[in-house]
Parts: C-alpha cells; structure tokens; sequence
C-alpha cells in the first residue's frame, strides 16, 4: 500500500463528512423557519397577562375585555343571581367539571367558578364551546345567564352548560385580584 492511496482514503472520509455537515446545516436552515411560525407573535406574547380596571362594574351589570384574542366577560353579580347559582344541584348539570384554570381538578359548582367573599364576581371566556360564537349574556337564555343564539346553547348565571348542544361550561381564565379594584387576567 503506498502513501497516495491512504491520503487518498483520507481525503474521501472528509468529502463525506464534510457534504453531510454541510446537508444537516441546510436542512436545519430549512426547517427552522416552519418550526418558528408556531410559536405565538409579539403581540400575543405582550398581551399574555393583563390588568383590567373593575371599579366600575356595577352591581348586576358587566364588562367585556380581549384577552389573547378572545372576549372574557367580567360579571359582578347580584344577589339574586349568586343565589340561583348556588341553588343549582351538580347533578342537573351536563358538564360536572369547573373548567377553572385556577383550579383544574374543581367541580361545576358555583363556588368553585366565582370570585370575591360572596362570590359577586364571575370571570370567564366569552366563547360558546359549541362552535367558538360569542354568547348574549345579560340574562339571556332560559337560565338567566348567556344565550348562544347561533345553534340555541344556553347557559345559567355560572356561566354553566344547561341546555343545548355546547359539550362544555364557558372556560374561566387565570385570575388573580391584585387589589380591590384591579384584576390581572393570566
């Protein structure tokens, strides 16, 4: 064997390796920007957390706010309505679960889907789980709480399924109170 064929053997393994390093890098170039759309845009990425001023919610009356593209209803309930919450049995419900990203593991009860001491304050998506339309709320429907006029679901002063074809209860969001009169949505 002499000296030229074992460069020659040499230099044919660097050939190889050399066009592979060079195939991974344009390959991974290729791909990165596929991969890179998927993640949210700066918009939604500045907007995953929001502060919402509540101290002019009146009793009985709400507010709707966007939050990472969806409206989220802001409720300060009456009496009256806590208490037909409340008075809701688990077992007339279609959909037994909180759907409360605060605490995933709670049931639909009143309780566990509002907020304050007396649980005045019901915070949630605005988004039928039917087919994503935006309900009617100000004590549409035949529960006194949203109706989704597009396929008929309607929901009761939790913002919970009574009747229709929704699968789900409208999502409660990450909430903290920040202060008396401030929310923080996220």
């Amino acid at each position: 064997m002499s000296h030229a064929e074992d460069h020659e053997g040499t230099r044919r393994d660097f050939l190889y390796y050399a066009t592979a390093g060079a195939g991974a890098v344009t390959a991974g170039a290729a791909i990165w920007p596929m991969i890179n759309q998927m993640n949210p845009s700066a918009d939604v990425q500045a907007l995953s957390s929001i502060q919402v001023d509540i101290s002019g919610v009146a009793e009985g009356t709400q507010i709707s706010v966007m939050f990472l593209g969806k409206p989220v209803f802001i409720r300060r309930r009456t009496a009256a309505e806590v208490e037909d919450a409340r008075a809701v049995s688990i077992d007339d419900l279609p959909d037994q679960s909180a759907r409360n990203a605060n605490d995933e593991a709670a049931d639909a009860l009143d309780e566990n889907r509002s907020f304050g001491e007396n649980g005045e304050w019901l915070i949630m998506q605005g988004v039928c789980t039917h087919l994503g339309c935006v309900p009617l709320g100000d004590g549409a429907g035949d529960f006194g709480g949203w109706f989704c006029p597009c396929h008929g679901s309607h929901y009761d002063t939790s913002g919970r399924i009574r009747r229709g074809p929704a699968p789900e209860n409208l999502p409660v969001p990450a909430v903290a109170f920040l202060d008396d009169t401030t929310i923080q949505l996220g």
